[in-house]
């Protein structure tokens, strides 16, 4: 607009505040889009929908993005140690063997959700997940690795299409019929508030028949409190909390407490996603599995060592990244899979992370599986619990990365609130001219 004359104080105040919006409005178009969508660089946690056989340049990028095996030192730990002849149950939403990264790793399992099947075998993804962090096939160039490679897989699923889980009975069937399956090695990406004493007396029958449990600690966007989730606090589990990408920082969505006892990477991970595509995922959930992997090294590694010494090699390698020794936000520090192939460390015959006694192996009987337990076999066998306990909700502690959408939006909203503020002030502006 023309002015004859000079401005006046209302007229100024006018043209200073839509000199403000229409900067403000240039720096949100200006840098929003560079943070919400993923344009150079790929965003965590937007799915990355495409199946291998797509491009290999994209599959090579997917194998280059597994930032954590360079963070872990893999591929000097596996001149050592790559996990050959240790089985490691997953317990989850199911494992799609079929994904092209799994094939020939992944044994049959038990589906407690489904008895009778379903059309998928892991309905979530959350599982297949957790597994290709573990056991991902190293025979190519494309998609993602296990940080053990040559484990074998047994998938036993507890979660159900919402990846929860509402009796704790039944991870604790899971756990059992794991271990009279041949489990060496057991992770739980899984858990809740409450205890419970059923699974406590499963995990127990895990210790008992030697049997390492990794656990993850929780997330706090899907936790009513900041309370390491339970099994992992359980005494003698291996409670796994994580890091940011590429840092040693606490990832600012990981419950940490007392009872955490590792870390390891847990934000910007790429993961195997049936049927055969991948995604960016973050969570606990997915830091507990490269520890359960550690395990399947060192027990590959050193076949005849207790799981008690197992754990302890785990813990005293570990690289302190906190305040010096044992802390509450690190516990024991970085998983590291070299040193804890390659250390010398005394054995010690127990597992320094249980301070409970054992209740003997002749107090347990065999994994359930599929029958029904009446309830005197069932109390019997510390299946049971107080029937409240069967009523907890509890979840998985990952999910897909949604940080880039969420910006998005957040960023679109700002944008048509400052577009619709600008048109409201230039209406006024124009009405007192007149």
């Amino acid at each position: 607009m023309r002015h004859s004359g000079p401005l006046g104080p209302r007229r100024l105040a006018h043209r200073t505040l839509l000199v403000a919006l229409a900067t403000v409005l240039a720096a949100a178009v200006t840098v929003t889009p560079a943070t919400a969508m993923p344009v150079t660089s790929p965003a965590f946690s937007v799915p990355v929908a495409y199946a291998p056989a797509d491009v290999i340049e994209r599959a090579d990028q997917i194998r280059d993005e597994q930032w954590q095996l360079d963070k872990l030192g893999a591929e000097i730990a596996w001149r050592t140690s790559t996990g050959r002849g240790v089985t490691v149950a997953v317990i989850d939403s199911g494992v799609d063997g079929s994904h092209p990264d799994l094939v020939g790793r992944v044994l049959p399992g038990l589906d407690l959700v489904s008895p009778d099947g379903t059309a998928e075998p892991d309905p979530v993804g959350h599982g297949t997940t957790v597994a290709g962090l573990i056991a991902g096939r190293n025979d190519d160039r494309q998609g993602v690795v296990g940080l053990a490679p040559e484990a074998r897989i047994l998938p036993v699923r507890v979660l159900d299409e919402e990846n929860r889980y509402d009796d704790a009975l039944i991870v604790a069937k899971g756990v059992r019929w794991a271990v009279d399956n041949g489990a060496r090695v057991i992770n739980l990406s899984l858990g809740g508030s409450g205890d419970s004493a059923a699974l406590a007396a499963a995990i127990d029958y895990a210790f008992a028949r030697d049997v390492v449990v990794v656990a993850c600690t929780g997330n706090l966007a899907t936790s009513p409190d900041a309370k390491v989730w339970y099994p992992a606090r359980e005494p003698g589990v291996v409670a796994v909390s994580g890091l940011e990408r590429n840092s040693n920082n606490l990832w600012s969505g990981a419950i940490t407490g007392r009872a955490t006892v590792l870390t390891a990477p847990a934000s910007g991970l790429v993961g195997a996603r049936p049927p055969s595509g991948y995604w960016r995922v973050q969570g606990t959930s997915f830091a507990a599995p490269l520890v359960a992997a550690t395990a399947a090294l060192i027990r590959s590694r050193f076949p005849q060592m207790s799981a008690g010494d197992v754990v302890n090699r785990l813990l005293v390698t570990a690289k302190d990244i906190g305040p010096t020794g044992r802390d509450d936000r690190f516990g024991y520090g970085l998983v590291d899979p070299i040193a804890a192939l390659t250390a010398d460390v005394p054995l010690i015959h127990h597992n320094p992370l249980d301070d409970n006694d054992s209740p003997g192996v002749s107090g347990f009987g065999t994994a359930p599986g599929l029958t029904q337990v009446d309830e005197s076999d069932a109390d019997q066998l510390g299946l049971s619990g107080p029937r409240q306990e069967t009523r907890w909700r509890a979840r998985a502690a990952g999910s897909p990365d949604d940080a880039a959408t969420e910006r998005l939006w957040i960023g679109s909203a700002i944008f048509v609130a400052l577009l619709t503020g600008a048109a409201l002030m230039v209406r006024r502006f124009r009405q007192s001219q007149r």
